[in-house]
Protein backbone atom coordinates (compact mmCIF):
# COMPACT_ATOMS: atom_id res chain seq x y z
CA UNK A 1 0.00 0.00 0.00
CA UNK A 2 0.89 3.60 -0.68
CA UNK A 3 1.75 6.29 1.73
CA UNK A 4 0.59 9.29 -0.14
CA UNK A 5 -2.92 9.66 0.05
CA UNK A 6 -3.99 9.44 -3.52
CA UNK A 7 -2.70 6.27 -3.74
CA UNK A 8 -3.51 4.47 -0.66
CA UNK A 9 -7.05 5.71 -1.38
CA UNK A 10 -7.09 4.20 -4.68
CA UNK A 11 -5.64 1.03 -3.53
CA UNK A 12 -8.47 0.89 -0.58
CA UNK A 13 -11.27 1.92 -3.35
CA UNK A 14 -10.06 -1.17 -5.10
CA UNK A 15 -9.92 -3.34 -2.52
CA UNK A 16 -13.97 -2.44 -1.73
CA UNK A 17 -15.02 -2.66 -5.27
CA UNK A 18 -13.81 -6.29 -5.96
CA UNK A 19 -16.01 -6.98 -2.12
CA UNK A 20 -18.82 -5.48 -2.83
CA UNK A 21 -19.50 -6.16 -6.75
CA UNK A 22 -18.72 -9.84 -7.67
CA UNK A 23 -19.59 -9.77 -11.09
CA UNK A 24 -16.77 -8.82 -13.10
CA UNK A 25 -18.47 -6.12 -15.24
CA UNK A 26 -19.78 -4.53 -12.27
CA UNK A 27 -16.11 -4.71 -10.75
CA UNK A 28 -14.71 -3.25 -14.02
CA UNK A 29 -16.82 -0.06 -14.33
CA UNK A 30 -16.54 0.73 -10.92
CA UNK A 31 -12.72 0.42 -11.62
CA UNK A 32 -12.83 2.53 -14.72
CA UNK A 33 -14.57 5.12 -12.35
CA UNK A 34 -11.88 5.26 -9.73
CA UNK A 35 -9.02 5.00 -12.18
CA UNK A 36 -10.65 8.48 -13.66
CA UNK A 37 -11.34 9.98 -10.47
CA UNK A 38 -7.59 9.28 -9.31
CA UNK A 39 -6.20 10.29 -12.66
CA UNK A 40 -7.84 13.83 -12.38
CA UNK A 41 -6.38 13.36 -9.06
CA UNK A 42 -9.21 15.01 -7.13
CA UNK A 43 -8.82 13.46 -3.95
CA UNK A 44 -11.70 14.73 -2.25
CA UNK A 45 -13.82 13.56 -4.87
CA UNK A 46 -12.08 10.18 -5.02
CA UNK A 47 -12.51 9.93 -1.15
CA UNK A 48 -16.47 10.72 -1.03
CA UNK A 49 -16.65 7.37 -3.46
CA UNK A 50 -14.44 5.60 -1.00
CA UNK A 51 -17.15 6.17 1.36
CA UNK A 52 -19.80 5.18 -0.43
CA UNK A 53 -18.64 1.91 -1.13
CA UNK A 54 -17.90 1.40 2.56
CA UNK A 55 -21.06 2.64 3.07
CA UNK A 56 -22.67 0.19 0.83
CA UNK A 57 -20.81 -2.67 2.25
CA UNK A 58 -21.91 -2.03 5.77
CA UNK A 59 -25.36 -2.04 4.49
CA UNK A 60 -24.84 -4.88 2.76
CA UNK A 61 -23.52 -6.95 5.97
CA UNK A 62 -26.69 -5.19 8.41
CA UNK A 63 -29.16 -6.57 5.87
CA UNK A 64 -27.28 -10.13 5.33
CA UNK A 65 -27.21 -10.39 9.76
CA UNK A 66 -30.64 -8.83 10.42
CA UNK A 67 -33.31 -11.28 11.95
CA UNK A 68 -35.90 -9.96 10.21
CA UNK A 69 -36.94 -12.03 7.33
CA UNK A 70 -38.20 -9.25 5.05
CA UNK A 71 -34.79 -7.80 5.14
CA UNK A 72 -32.21 -10.94 5.43
CA UNK A 73 -34.66 -13.16 3.40
CA UNK A 74 -34.87 -11.86 -0.08
CA UNK A 75 -31.98 -13.48 -1.12
CA UNK A 76 -33.52 -16.99 -0.40
CA UNK A 77 -36.58 -15.48 -1.37
CA UNK A 78 -35.52 -14.75 -5.02
CA UNK A 79 -33.84 -17.93 -4.89
CA UNK A 80 -36.70 -20.40 -3.52
CA UNK A 81 -38.88 -18.16 -6.44
CA UNK A 82 -36.20 -19.18 -9.32
CA UNK A 83 -36.23 -22.45 -8.39
CA UNK A 84 -39.58 -22.95 -7.93
CA UNK A 85 -40.03 -22.09 -12.00
CA UNK A 86 -37.47 -24.14 -12.87
CA UNK A 87 -39.27 -26.73 -10.88
CA UNK A 88 -42.92 -25.48 -12.56
CA UNK A 89 -40.97 -25.23 -15.96
CA UNK A 90 -38.75 -28.62 -16.30
CA UNK A 91 -41.05 -31.15 -14.56
CA UNK A 92 -44.83 -30.05 -13.17
CA UNK A 93 -46.19 -28.45 -16.54
CA UNK A 94 -45.15 -30.94 -18.79
CA UNK A 95 -45.93 -33.94 -16.53
CA UNK A 96 -49.39 -32.61 -15.95
CA UNK A 97 -50.10 -31.43 -19.20
CA UNK A 98 -49.66 -35.27 -20.06
CA UNK A 99 -51.65 -36.46 -17.04
CA UNK A 100 -54.60 -33.78 -17.52
CA UNK A 101 -54.53 -34.72 -22.12
CA UNK A 102 -54.47 -38.45 -21.79
CA UNK A 103 -55.77 -38.96 -18.65
CA UNK A 104 -59.01 -36.54 -18.96
CA UNK A 105 -58.56 -35.43 -22.54
CA UNK A 106 -58.00 -31.87 -21.64
CA UNK A 107 -56.83 -29.42 -24.68
CA UNK A 108 -56.76 -26.47 -22.81
CA UNK A 109 -53.24 -24.36 -22.12
CA UNK A 110 -51.12 -23.92 -19.26
CA UNK A 111 -49.87 -21.05 -17.54
CA UNK A 112 -46.61 -20.43 -18.74
CA UNK A 113 -43.35 -19.31 -17.26
CA UNK A 114 -40.68 -17.21 -18.78
CA UNK A 115 -38.05 -19.26 -17.88
CA UNK A 116 -35.45 -16.82 -19.40
CA UNK A 117 -36.30 -14.39 -16.79
CA UNK A 118 -35.08 -16.59 -13.88
CA UNK A 119 -32.64 -19.15 -15.13
CA UNK A 120 -30.07 -16.29 -15.12
CA UNK A 121 -30.38 -15.21 -11.50
CA UNK A 122 -30.77 -18.98 -10.42
CA UNK A 123 -27.63 -19.82 -12.08
CA UNK A 124 -25.89 -16.82 -10.65
CA UNK A 125 -27.27 -17.52 -7.41
CA UNK A 126 -25.80 -21.16 -7.61
CA UNK A 127 -22.51 -20.08 -9.15
CA UNK A 128 -21.91 -17.67 -6.24
CA UNK A 129 -22.40 -20.18 -3.68
CA UNK A 130 -20.50 -22.55 -5.60
CA UNK A 131 -17.44 -20.07 -4.63
CA UNK A 132 -18.67 -19.60 -1.26
CA UNK A 133 -18.47 -23.18 -0.78
CA UNK A 134 -14.75 -23.23 -2.26
CA UNK A 135 -13.36 -20.73 -0.23
CA UNK A 136 -15.07 -22.37 3.13
CA UNK A 137 -13.68 -26.21 1.85
CA UNK A 138 -10.05 -23.57 1.10
CA UNK A 139 -10.04 -21.90 4.54
CA UNK A 140 -10.71 -18.74 3.23
CA UNK A 141 -12.13 -16.47 5.79
CA UNK A 142 -14.82 -13.71 4.59
CA UNK A 143 -14.80 -12.16 7.82
CA UNK A 144 -12.31 -9.45 6.91
CA UNK A 145 -11.86 -7.45 3.99
CA UNK A 146 -9.56 -7.86 1.79
CA UNK A 147 -8.32 -11.09 3.70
Amino acid sequence: MSFDPLSAAFDLGKTLISTIWPDPTKQAEAQFKLAELAQKGDLAELNAYIVQLTGQMRINEAEANHSSIMVAGWRPYVGWVCGTALLYVALLEPLLRFVAKVGFGYEGEFPAIDATLTMPVLLGMLGISHHRSQDKKNGVSTKKIGS
